[in-house]
């Protein structure tokens, strides 16, 4: 082989290499913006009544509810569009910014930190966890609905290939695939240990929201929203 032809086998090798290594945000966003799920959907689910990260699980109550003649939670009825108007209007936030792929990550990372911390201010200031059917708590799940909508927009338009941080049925089945491919070697290692670790990291990171979350609501109530809050802002400052 000449040493042209080599170059270009090697150059070929090398662009194949970079185009399958993760950038920085693939690797560092989806596992912090799934401990920040994990901790809005718990806070929101027992302090105020509703899963404000995961619509299919308002879908599913809404119906058993519906069908066995039970009271049926406002907001999760609400929750439904609230999520829809919100990915819509994060959609049209990123058409009008002109801005594509990675150059949205800061601007709709605020947007996430900024719902998140109204959150935060309206459950100090009328602490709805103590009536979970009030209209103070309805308000505060729209919002948290609303940041988690932006969240799951973010990704789609920033980072497409980046699998969901709040649905954990898809990472669970990524993990136990990515664990048969690597035992039985039927891909390359390195796609093996990618998928693997990738699907691990925000399981791991899901749960861990969660635990500190119920900790949180444990010893500091309407406070516990300042984590997400501060995690969102550190999403802000690291993009």
């Amino acid at each position: 082989m000449s040493t042209i032809e080599q170059t270009a086998v090697n150059s070929g090798a090398g662009a194949s290499h970079n185009t399958a290594m993760p950038s920085r945000s693939e690797s560092w966003l989806p596992t912090l913006l799934s401990v920040i799920a994990g901790m809005v959907d718990v806070i929101g689910f027992l302090s105020l009544g509703i899963f404000t990260a995961h619509v299919t699980g308002n879908i599913v109550v809404v119906g058993a509810l519906i069908v066995r003649h039970n009271r049926v939670h406002p907001a999760q009825i609400l929750a439904i569009p609230v999520f829809i108007l919100a990915v819509a209007v994060t959609w049209l936030i990123a058409r009008a910014s002109g801005r594509r792929g990675t150059g949205l990550m800061q601007p709709l990372l605020l947007i996430q930190f900024l719902l998140i911390a109204c959150v935060l201010i309206f459950s100090v200031i009328t602490k709805p966890s103590g009536d979970p059917h009030s209209p103070m708590a309805t308000i505060a799940a729209m919002i948290a609905v609303s940041a988690m909508g932006c969240q799951f927009a973010l990704l789609r338009l920033t980072l497409p290939v980046a699998p969901s941080t709040a649905v954990m049925t898809g990472n669970l089945t990524n993990a136990v695939l990515g664990l048969m491919d690597l035992i039985s070697r039927t891909l390359p290692l390195e796609s093996d240990n990618r998928r693997l670790t990738g699907a691990l990291h925000l399981l791991v990171g899901f749960f861990v929201g969660c635990v500190l979350a119920t900790a949180a609501l444990m010893y500091l109530g309407d406070w516990a929203w300042s984590l997400p809050a501060a995690l969102a802002a550190v999403a802000v400052a690291l993009s």
